[in-house]
């Protein structure tokens, strides 16, 4: 006998495959590190490999990956490349990411009133 959980739609795959993707993609702290960076703003690869003290080829590699999972967009000008986050969907994913982290980490009990980061 299964439960059923009343008026329930299970996304379609395509939908679930992109969560997962974009999950995978959360799932190296350099990536984590790039998207936050360009959460603040657009910004080249070689600001971005100063930022998380990697090499430029590693944030490309990055770059490029997040961008394949829609995470990132890029802008040319000239010769020049410039990253940002692809919407505002991005910011609220790592801002529910962070906040679990710390609740994790913290082991707060989220059934007792409490402040978050960006509550502060």
């Amino acid at each position: 006998m299964h439960a059923q959980i009343p008026d329930f739609d299970m996304p379609a795959d395509a939908e679930v495959q992109a969560a997962a993707d974009a999950f995978r993609m959360l799932s190296d702290k350099n990536r984590i590190k790039i998207l936050l960076a360009l959460l603040q703003g657009e910004s080249s690869v070689n600001c971005l490999a100063e930022l998380i003290d990697a090499s430029p080829s590693v944030v490309s590699q990055h770059l490029a990956k997040l961008r394949l999972a829609g995470l990132v967009n890029v802008r040319r000008e000239g010769t020049f490349a410039y990253y940002a986050a692809a919407n505002s969907h991005v910011q609220r994913l790592l801002t529910e990411a962070l906040s679990h982290a710390d609740h994790a980490a913290n082991r707060v009990d989220s059934t007792v009133q409490h402040r978050h980061r960006a509550d502060a």
